[in-house]
């Protein structure tokens, strides 16, 4: 192993292990295996690469569409659109666990965060479905998966940190691609429940009456628009993907402040620090990740991963097995974001060279990443899900595996069945 490559992951996962904020960890490790180069300029490789990493256009998005976000958290839609599953799914045997996992789809992908999902969904659902016999447990076991679903289904912060970083990589055929991807996992979770409820008397919702369900439906209505106002708009030529982030925000605002009048106006600066917050998180890790990236091109770390996967095998089954595994292992202990954009660069080539589609492997990536949300030791689902149901993690994953079961059979049939990532877009020529 080449001595700058030997670097560059002691210092990374060094300070890994001693729980440094992950940016400041791919910020340290760059800048210390550019110094062993030698004769590199160091502060001028380092600032130029950040600068252009968070230059790009399409990170315009990424701001908006988080303010978009906790607009609608703030906004009471979590409650609207659990009034609506409830009235479509909440009368059959074990009706709440599929309405915890259809309320979390839709609001994660309205919200476009899985932590945002977990701590509203969990609120209201956690309680009610104790109160009906089920587990604190497996509630909060069910909540914390399910919330993961919805970043696979648009509008998807992570898909557009995905197109950057891979590069020519339509955000709009990424929006499509995951739709199908989404909805399968989550039939694939609420399988899950129904299997692990059967026999067990545990409650079900309302059953609710043909009007009940149009009315729910009306209320929650407003806000399942927003994804296809965000995806027809793009796929119409209305606006850009980019401008259609800046759209959200504003039927966001008109919803929350005006329609559904649970945002007020004075909420609006705490709203802003909250997703300022947010997106300075997210531009700090892409910075210091494309200065991370020069390094990794620098040593030509992609191609010798490339070459030594090949080398293993070019049965292309085989070699996603291989990817699937190192990036299931890699979730466990890093967050989203930082591992697609330390890891797309390096095993996208790999991929390309087998013929499978970028579009294809970013679902595939997301959907594997999705996984290790909710896994120890650093699933962030998992410790906000088992704090907002008053648990620990050790009571939490015997009820999870199961559904740990579930995502992964979706995850091997978004890796083999390409046409669930790849039909739609190209339905539309994307």
């Amino acid at each position: 192993m080449d001595a700058q490559v030997l670097i560059l992951l002691v210092v990374f996962f060094g300070l890994l292990v001693m729980h440094v904020p992950i940016a400041v960890c791919i910020a340290v490790a760059t800048i210390v295996t550019i110094l062993s180069l030698g004769d590199v300029p160091t502060a001028y490789i380092v600032s130029q690469k950040i600068s252009s990493g968070i230059g790009s256009f399409p990170l315009l998005a990424i701001p908006f569409f988080v303010l978009s976000g906790v607009l609608m958290g703030e906004g009471g839609m979590a409650r609207r659109l659990m009034d609506f599953a409830n009235s479509v799914v909440g009368r059959f045997h074990g009706g709440l666990a599929y309405v915890n996992t259809m309320t979390c789809m839709m609001f994660g992908a309205i919200s476009g965060s899985a932590a945002a999902a977990v701590s509203s969904i969990g609120g209201f659902m956690i309680p009610e479905m104790e109160r009906k016999n089920y587990s604190r447990e497996f509630s909060v076991a069910l909540t914390t998966a399910s919330a993961t679903t919805g970043l696979l289904i648009p509008p998807s912060n992570i898909m557009i940190v995905y197109a950057v970083v891979a590069g020519n990589v339509s955000v709009a055929g990424l929006f499509l691609g995951g739709i199908m991807p989404g909805v399968t996992m989550g039939l694939l979770i609420m399988g899950a429940c129904f299997l692990m409820n059967r026999g067990k008397q545990v409650g079900s919702g309302d059953v609710a009456s043909l009007k009940q369900v149009l009315v729910s439906f009306g209320h929650a209505l407003p806000s399942l628009l927003l994804v296809f106002i965000v995806i027809g708009g793009i796929l119409g030529g209305v606006f850009s993907a980019t401008e259609a982030s800046a759209v959200a925000v504003l039927y966001a605002l008109i919803l929350g402040v005006i329609i559904y009048r649970e945002v007020a106006i004075k909420d609006l600066p705490r709203i802003l620090l909250k997703a300022s917050k947010t997106t300075s998180i997210v531009m700090i890790l892409v910075g210091t990740s494309q200065a991370m990236g020069w390094v990794l091109a620098y040593e030509q770390i992609p191609q010798t991963v490339s070459s030594a996967l090949l080398a293993i095998s070019e049965n292309k089954i085989v070699i996603l097995l291989i990817i699937n595994l190192l990036l299931l292992v890699v979730g466990t202990f890093m967050d989203m974001t930082p591992a697609v954009l330390i890891f797309t660069p390096i095993l996208l080539p790999v991929v390309t060279r087998l013929g499978i589609e970028p579009v294809h492997f970013g679902i595939l990536m997301i959907a594997n990443l999705c996984i290790g949300l909710c896994t120890p030791p650093v699933g962030t689902c998992l410790f906000i899900g088992c704090g907002v149901g008053k648990t620990t993690i050790a009571k939490v994953v015997p009820p999870l595996i199961p559904i740990f079961v579930a995502m992964t059979i979706g995850l091997m049939l978004i890796t083999y069945v390409s046409g669930l990532s790849t039909w739609l877009p190209g339905l539309f020529g994307l």
